[in-house]
């Protein structure tokens, strides 16, 4: 993400509509994997293109060579079906490693058609993970123990979270360095922001102190409308730096990748969608590299 110098004001409008985004570098090759950074993929309102960016971040953070995990926290299966899993075959999920202590994330990991993308799928059996789990000691942190066990396999670990603030979602966000939101340019949809950026505090206050916003991405955006426009600027406005650079358009290519059970990247590789995911990868590198550099001191 590009950051504002201190004491800055946020971008407006009229700022970002006339400044296009960067043209983020791609990453020098890793000479190793591991440990990976956590994201959590959350907004508790639906059709906000959770699932969607979590694909095809996913793919694009692969293309960049990255070793990239995804994990379907969502008892629709959506993620999983996304890549092409019929979640009526499975015989390993999520679930039963929520459940099961005795299962990890190793035992229930597909492969995808990219060799450095793989899928911890999940389908309707996940749907009662939250009332089991409720008699549970340690119920908030049972997904972070999982996580642990595979965190230095990968560079990022990405978790699709389901459209609520139940238990599952608070095990993603607990295991969790940072969470991702996708906003869809809609006004109902900005309303909502605010109860999840609260839900993200008390979790950060009594579960996961290091838990932070990596960023709020706005997903269906349509330029040609006032409506997109403005919402996009109210984002802006009320979020400042935490907004992305990358703005995810609204086009037909992403419904049909869902059909193809293909990430856009490999779908349509040279389709708007494919490279607004691209320079959203490039972007989220940037910024972490960016992070690393200050931590060091340079």
């Amino acid at each position: 993400m590009r950051r504002a110098k201190p004491g800055s004001a946020p971008p407006t409008r009229a700022t970002r509509e006339r400044i296009p985004a960067p043209a983020f570098p791609d990453p020098p090759p890793l000479q190793e994997h591991g440990p990976a950074r956590v994201i959590a993929v959350c907004n508790q309102k639906g059709g906000v293109g959770k699932t969607t960016s979590t694909i095809n971040l996913g793919a694009s953070f692969a293309e960049l060579g990255r070793k990239v995990l995804l994990v379907d926290l969502d008892p629709q299966g959506a993620l999983s079906v996304g890549l092409g899993v019929s979640a009526h075959d499975l015989d390993l999920t999520v679930n039963d490693v929520l459940l099961d202590r005795s299962k990890g994330l190793a035992d229930v990991l597909l492969k995808t058609e990219s060799p450095l993308l793989h899928l911890a799928p999940a389908n309707i059996e996940l749907s009662g993970a939250e009332i089991a789990l409720v008699n549970e000691v340690g119920r908030e942190q049972v997904l972070a123990d999982a996580i642990d066990d595979v965190v230095d396999d990968y560079d990022v670990v990405l978790i699709d979270c389901q459209p609520s603030l139940g238990l599952l979602t608070v095990n993603a966000l607990t295991a969790a360095d940072s969470v991702l939101i996708p906003l869809e340019c809609e006004y109902f949809a900005l309303r909502g922001v605010a109860l999840l950026v609260d839900t993200i505090t008390k979790v950060r206050n009594r579960l996961n102190p290091d838990l932070e916003i990596e960023g709020i991405l706005a997903t269906m955006y349509d330029g040609r409308t006032t409506h997109s426009r403005e919402v996009l600027a109210r984002l802006v406005e009320a979020f400042g730096d935490k907004v992305f650079q990358t703005v995810i358009a609204r086009t037909v290519r992403f419904p049909e990748t869902t059909v193809a059970g293909a990430p856009i990247t490999s779908y349509a590789p040279s389709s708007t969608g494919a490279e607004a995911y691209r320079q959203l990868a490039r972007e989220v590198l940037s910024h972490w590299a960016a992070a690393a550099g200050d931590a060091s001191g340079r």
